[in-house]
């Protein structure tokens, strides 16, 4: 019975990939709406000494057992997968349907953020407070300026385990961080000119910030479950002025192709998207869309629902 659970995770997994490839959309709300964030959180958490003292006291299968290798596995191999085979999917479908596609994740996250705050027994002023602030965060990252920082190895140490928390936050993505911090373009032409000294920086970083953010995740939701929920609903809340679908894009930055991407956008309401631009607004799609978005949240809620009635 628990095995089947395991192509599940699998196709979660791929999911968050694939929403990973999106600036602007975290493969954490992925995990948070399929019923495994939690689960993921902990699971990253048990890699320390004491696993690894297992590992060597107690052999192989006693450490991989005790980081929950299994489920680990699985996710990551979706997510793996989903990199290597989406990505140029959906990289293709932002630059020819961006609105349709922004629209199908702005649904998804307004039926996500629902979602969220049914799981919480009551709404007090410590949930009201948390939700409020968790908005305001996610707003002011979305309509920060993006910054000016050195290309050396220590501010890719710093941006990598920056960037990897967000990523497994709810609502900010780690590519949009990186935008943020004026390091995107940076790491895109580490990896163009195989910069390995940039490239390992950027990993250890990865790997700190992945660890250690993930041991005061599992704190906050084992000590204040219900507030750090709130919080997190209001990051979703504050990314969708990120996920709009009408945007008019005002600053440009270059990708390791030299193709001009958007780095500063404003937001624009369908008529007067269509307006300024004189492209076709796609509403009809776009709320089809937005609805098929929430109709996939609600399936991913029933198989997790089905999941932990089979556990």
């Amino acid at each position: 019975m628990l095995r089947s659970r395991y192509p599940a995770l699998v196709l979660k997994g791929m999911a968050m990939g694939a929403a990973d490839v999106v600036p602007g959309v975290s493969g954490g709300t992925i995990a948070f709406i399929s019923g495994i964030y939690e689960e993921l959180i902990d699971s990253l958490k048990s890699i320390n000494l004491a696993a690894l003292r297992t590992l060597i006291t107690r052999g192989p299968k006693a450490g991989w057992e005790a980081v929950n290798g299994n489920f680990l596995l699985a996710l990551f191999a979706g997510i793996a997968f989903s990199l290597i085979t989406l990505a140029r999917l959906i990289t293709y479908l932002l630059a020819h349907y961006p609105i349709q596609i922004w629209a199908f994740f702005f649904g998804l996250i307004v039926a996500s953020i629902i979602y969220i705050a049914r799981q919480l027994p009551a709404w007090h002023w410590r949930e009201l407070a948390a939700v409020t602030i968790g908005t305001a965060i996610a707003l002011a990252v979305s309509m920060a300026k993006p910054a000016s920082l050195p290309g050396e190895w220590w501010m890719a140490l710093i941006a990598g385990s920056i960037a990897i928390c967000a990523m497994i936050l709810p609502g900010i993505s780690g590519s949009f961080i990186l935008l943020l911090m004026g390091m995107y373009s940076v790491f895109l032409e580490a990896i163009q000119r195989l910069d390995i000294l940039l490239l390992l920086s950027f990993g250890a970083g990865c790997v700190v910030g992945l660890l250690s953010f993930s041991h005061l995740l599992s704190w906050l939701l084992k000590r204040f479950h219900n507030v750090t929920l709130a919080f997190l609903t209001g990051f979703l809340i504050g990314s969708l002025n990120i996920i709009w679908p009408w945007k008019q894009t005002l600053e440009f930055t270059l990708d390791r192709h030299g193709e001009q991407i958007p780095l500063v956008q404003e937001n624009l309401w369908p008529a007067t998207y269509q307006q300024l631009t004189g492209l076709d607004a796609y509403t009809g799609w776009a709320v089809l869309l937005a609805l098929g978005g929430c109709l996939l949240v609600l399936g991913l809620e029933r198989l997790a629902g089905r999941e932990t009635q089979a556990i």
